[in-house]
């Protein structure tokens, strides 16, 4: 039981890490950076793709899948069907979370660090362009399942704790 708990517990922190990140970057980040020049912008893009690749975003970023399965694994052995059922839906709301990040966003990224070093940049505009609409587009897309994602995962612990079964 106490494992059960703990999986679960743990994949919905994670999964609140991921997308409280997708939110304050739609929110935040990304208005904040819409007000800069493009030099500004490019170059604090460039600088945030690389700093971002860190143990804490890979605990919350991949951690919210593994320990998501995870606990679905946990409570579908614990014949706890109705909250794995629910935990499936989250994993299914974060894999398309995955596919839209690995599809849109991550080639944006490269795109962008493709270009080269701002101040060597000859249309730092067209550059720019080319990436902040999209980005920031799926980048909300992103923030909207990754919060149903941990959503879901609040209500199977809310029904977990209403029917332990």
């Amino acid at each position: 039981m106490l494992f059960r708990n703990i999986s679960l517990i743990a994949a919905t922190a994670a999964s609140g890490l991921a997308a409280g990140l997708f939110y304050a970057f739609a929110c935040a980040v990304m208005p904040g950076l819409r007000q800069t020049d493009d030099k500004t912008f490019v170059d604090a893009m460039q600088r945030i793709n690389v700093a971002i690749l860190n143990g804490w975003f890979a605990f919350g970023f991949g951690g919210a899948l593994l320990l998501t399965v995870l606990a679905a694994v946990v409570q579908w052995r614990a014949g706890a069907t109705t909250t794995a059922y629910w935990i499936a839906v989250a994993v299914a709301l974060y894999v398309a979370v995955l596919v839209v990040t690995f599809a849109v966003n991550v080639p944006l990224n490269d795109q962008l660090n493709a270009a080269g070093a701002p101040d060597r940049i000859a249309d730092l505009a067209a550059v720019r362009a080319r990436f902040e609409t999209s980005w920031v587009r799926w980048n909300v897309l992103r923030a909207v399942l990754s919060t149903a994602s941990f959503v879901t995962l609040a209500s199977a612990i809310v029904r977990r704790t209403e029917a332990p079964a």
